[in-house]
């Protein structure tokens, strides 16, 4: 979902239209899932700001689509989900990445996501996990 709302643009909601034509998923899971694409759009340019910030010498808008996509998501876990911890986050990011993305995704996802962690224990990127 949100690789075709980077792509194709549109607001969430239409795009579930779309997805959930060819999909089938529990109720809780497509809850989860909506849930978590609303956030990652509402929060967009935060959180391609605080991945910028981790990406030496990459631009968000260079990145492969399936890879950015994956950053946002697990940032916005590792940023406003008080119920997955950031490691959890970043192995399921890699995971989808090795999945979806190039040979390169997973280790590049993990390098940038990596970073993020740690600047978030530092204190230089506050965690806003007050629900969704």
């Amino acid at each position: 979902m949100l690789f075709q709302m980077d792509v194709a643009g549109g607001p969430p909601e239409e795009v579930f239209g779309q997805y959930w034509t060819d999909q089938q998923a529990p109720p809780d899971l497509r809850s989860f899932a909506e849930d978590l694409v609303r956030g990652v759009a509402r929060e967009r340019i935060f959180l391609d700001n605080v991945v910028a910030g981790s990406a030496e010498n990459w631009r968000i808008e260079r990145m492969a689509v399936v890879d950015r996509n994956v950053l946002r998501m697990a940032v916005y876990e590792m940023l406003f989900d008080a119920e997955v911890p950031p490691v959890v986050a970043i192995d399921e990011a890699i995971e989808v990445a090795r999945k979806f993305g190039s040979e390169e995704s997973g280790a590049f996802i993990n390098g940038i996501l990596d970073a993020i962690r740690k600047r978030i224990e530092r204190g230089e990127i506050a965690p806003k996990r007050d629900g969704r």
